[in-house]
């Protein structure tokens, strides 16, 4: 029994006070609108829910852990994601879901371990909005991690900043590595699309589905809703833009350091030199000692997820470490066609899109290489780029070993990074739809900025205005920058054009021009980036669609 009916006095007290509540509620029913009330239940259409103020702050509520599909587990691991089961009474969403299962060795983001579980089909909710029809834009955020590690509920992606500056902000978890992305040709055959292993795909747009159901009940606009993600999160944006079940689950989007116009995996065949999703799959199956036996999905669903992320060794590649890469693939359902295909035909969800790189992109991932010696960089220069590996080394000589690290950082953040956001943008010139583009360089100060400069991710705490988050403290021009990305990013979720009073124009992107917003010590307007290292990385794609 609550404490307020153990004495007459506070049942008194409380009494008086729902009586106002109640007051309150119907003053506000007369104008067709109800508050968003901490004590007030929240009505999802699978139950009713409670979430909590942002710290002191009274502007901003926050529910964590609300379940957007049932838990993929047991008979549900490795199939579509299913509708959530609904419950009776209230649910306290005050704290976050469980993070999805996953290696344990992330060094970039601040995730809690300790809480670890399948059961992580979860999504948490900013909220500014003091009446359920206020009709707020809505930004979705996707984490990255390579689609191996992360999660919603690292701090670095705190909503409460956006949410202040007058969104609804939602982040979502969705499976990872080989638990969201493993396909083998008896998952297909269960599949009645003949597909498998884009599963953390089909939840993220179970997740978008979720949001236009129940968005309004948190004051947010189903009719503007932007998905926006960093690294795996913007590859992630460019498949759901490539998607046709994503159509109409979104109105704008955003990629930041992450692009899909790169040699893509497929289910069926073996492309670019890779095995296919379901051969990999067969490979795995077998290592794990299970293909004989008469019913190996089985086998596999009865292990432990920890099992299975130490059976299938899942790696995002970083620094030369074995094991297996578990992405997206082409599967002709989910992902009908190679992506660049998609938006060259104009294919693509119909969107204004923005999408930019960091100037520093590589150092995060050369930190350790394999390679030591100059003929070392030399000779896997001509391996993975043949006839066109002399003008990637005009372009990024290596003539003393020193230099390797760095020179391979340069490349790796030009020819993938860089490059993909420019051939993001220029695929766009298919539809009507604007594009934009952009370029990070503000280094991150101290030790931090002295090795990796404007690395991958840097950007992230700008974009949320959450340099309280970061390893230094802010000085006066980092403080101005995050204020003015966030205020672009809010204004493009608000009217699909970033551009907005008070900060510099940024122009629309077309061939011709070639322009980007650099956002660094200054924010000003750039042409031609990286222009040869982008032109070398179209040609090194052109190649490889001839030699698949």
């Amino acid at each position: 029994m609550p404490a307020c009916y153990k004495t007459l006095g506070h049942f008194i007290k409380c009494l008086f006070i729902f009586s106002l509540i109640f007051l309150w509620i119907a003053v506000l029913n007369t104008v067709g609108a109800e508050p968003l009330k901490i004590t007030e239940p929240v009505l999802l259409e699978s139950g009713r829910i409670t979430g909590v103020h942002a710290g002191t702050d009274p502007d901003v509520l926050i529910f964590k852990g609300i379940p957007y599909a049932a838990p993929p587990v047991g008979e549900l691991r490795w199939r579509s994601p299913q509708p959530v089961p609904s419950w009776s009474g209230i649910r306290n969403c005050s704290e976050f879901g469980a993070v999805c299962p996953q290696p344990k060795a992330s060094f970039f983001m601040r995730m809690n371990y300790e809480n670890m579980s399948e059961d992580c089909l979860h999504l948490n909710v900013w909220t500014p909005a003091k009446r359920s029809k206020e009709l707020l834009p809505v930004m979705v955020w996707i984490h990255g991690g390579g689609n191996i590690t992360g999660a919603a509920s690292s701090p670095y992606y705190d909503g409460r900043s956006l949410a202040l500056k007058g969104v609804v902000l939602v982040s979502m978890n969705y499976r990872l590595g080989p638990l969201g992305f493993f396909a083998h040709p008896l998952l297909s055959k269960e599949s009645k699309h003949g597909v498998s292993g884009n599963y953390g795909l089909l939840d993220q747009i179970a997740a978008l589905k979720w949001v236009q159901k129940n968005i309004k009940a948190f004051g947010g606009d189903p009719r503007r809703v932007t998905i926006f993600g960093e690294s795996a999160g913007g590859l992630n944006v460019n498949c759901l833009m490539a998607s046709p079940l994503a159509k109409g689950l979104f109105h704008r989007a955003i990629a930041q350091s992450g692009t899909a116009f790169i040699r893509n995996r497929h289910l069926h065949e073996d492309w670019y030199g890779q095995e296919s999703a379901e051969k990999q799959g067969v490979r795995l199956v077998k290592e794990m000692g299970f293909s004989d036996v008469p019913d190996p999905l089985k086998k596999m669903r009865i292990l432990s997820a920890d099992n299975i992320i130490v059976a299938t060794k899942p790696t995002l590649g970083v620094g030369g470490e074995k094991g297996n890469h578990f992405n997206f693939c082409v599967d002709d359902w989910i992902i009908p066609d190679e992506i660049d295909s998609i938006f060259k035909q104009g294919r693509q969800n119909n969107v204004p899109l923005m999408t930019g790189s960091n100037a520093d992109e590589g150092t995060l991932f050369t930190l350790r290489t394999a390679i030591k010696t100059v003929d070392a960089y030399r000779l896997a220069t001509k391996v993975l780029y043949g006839r066109l590996a002399d003008d990637v080394l005009a372009i990024y000589p290596v003539n003393d070993s020193s230099e390797i690290r760095m020179v391979l950082a340069r490349r790796l953040g030009d020819m993938i990074f860089v490059a993909g956001a420019r051939a993001f943008v220029r695929a766009m010139g298919s539809v009507q739809s604007n594009a934009y583009l952009y370029h990070f360089t503000m280094k991150s100060r101290g030790k931090l900025g002295a090795v990796l400069g404007a690395h991958h991710g840097a950007e992230i705490l700008y974009v949320f205005d959450n340099l309280d988050q970061g390893r230094t403290e802010p000085d006066e021009n980092q403080k101005a920058l995050a204020k003015a990305m966030s205020s672009y990013w809010i204004s493009f979720a608000k009217t699909g054009n970033p551009n907005t009073e008070g900060l510099l124009p940024w122009p629309a992107y077309s061939i011709e021009d070639d322009q980007h917003l650099e956002f660094g010590e200054q924010i000003k307007v750039g042409r031609h980036l990286r222009k040869a290292a982008c032109d070398l990385f179209d040609k090194s794609m052109l190649e490889s669609k001839i030699r698949r």
